[in-house]
């Protein structure tokens, strides 16, 4: 199990601008995983901004929470806490084929603690497929790049920058935006990756 902070920048790119930065920096590593979705009914995680996950990649697994931070180091990026718990591949690939089951580990006992009325009722609502890339960007600074597909073939691609340094996050991000002629606005900054999956649900 992992807690940690994640403070990141998230920009929503044009297939052509994630092209250009993937074939513009040394690639650390490239991965597909699939990320699958849970809540309640009535979305009472969503209603607490909360997300809950299980992660799959082409050997193990993982399921992750992110829960807001109470306590931020800065504004101006998104910053979560996340938990972590590790899964074998095989389990976690039985967890999702039931779509509804009870969580274990610190996940668990964060729900046991926080919606102890609800946990029962948590549910696989969507999912998404994700082609990550991680590179070494400006300034030593990692890159995560992701291309995502949704269950009605939507794709979309993203660009991640985190670290514990918002001012770092904040000059490689303005450096990329001039060095690629983008530009972080309301409507590519910060979106919700599960947001995403429910809006291209089949």
């Amino acid at each position: 199990m992992s807690k940690n902070r994640e403070i990141e920048a998230k920009t929503l790119l044009q297939k052509k601008v994630y092209d250009e930065i993937v074939n513009g920096f040394p690639i650390k590593s490239d991965f597909i995983q699939e990320n699958y979705y849970f809540d309640t009914p009535d979305d009472v995680l969503k209603n607490h901004r909360i997300s809950l996950r299980i992660r799959i990649y082409s050997d193990h697994a993982e399921q992750t929470m992110k829960v807001p931070d109470l306590n931020p180091v800065q504004k101006k990026f998104h910053e979560v806490i996340e938990i972590n718990d590790n899964l074998a591949y095989d389990q976690a690939k039985k967890l999702v084929s039931q779509k509804h089951f009870l969580f274990h580990g610190n996940i668990g006992q964060y729900l046991n603690e926080n919606f102890a009325t609800k946990k029962n009722e948590l549910s696989l609502f969507t999912w998404s497929k994700t082609r990550r890339i991680l590179m070494n960007g400006p300034k030593n600074c990692e890159l995560t790049l992701d291309a995502t597909s949704y269950p009605d073939g939507y794709q979309d691609f993203e660009l991640e920058i985190e670290n514990t340094n918002p001012s770092l996050i904040k000059e490689v991000q303005k450096q990329l935006e001039q060095d690629y002629g983008f530009k972080q606005t309301a409507a590519n900054t910060n979106q919700n990756k599960i947001a995403r999956a429910s809006a291209h649900r089949k």
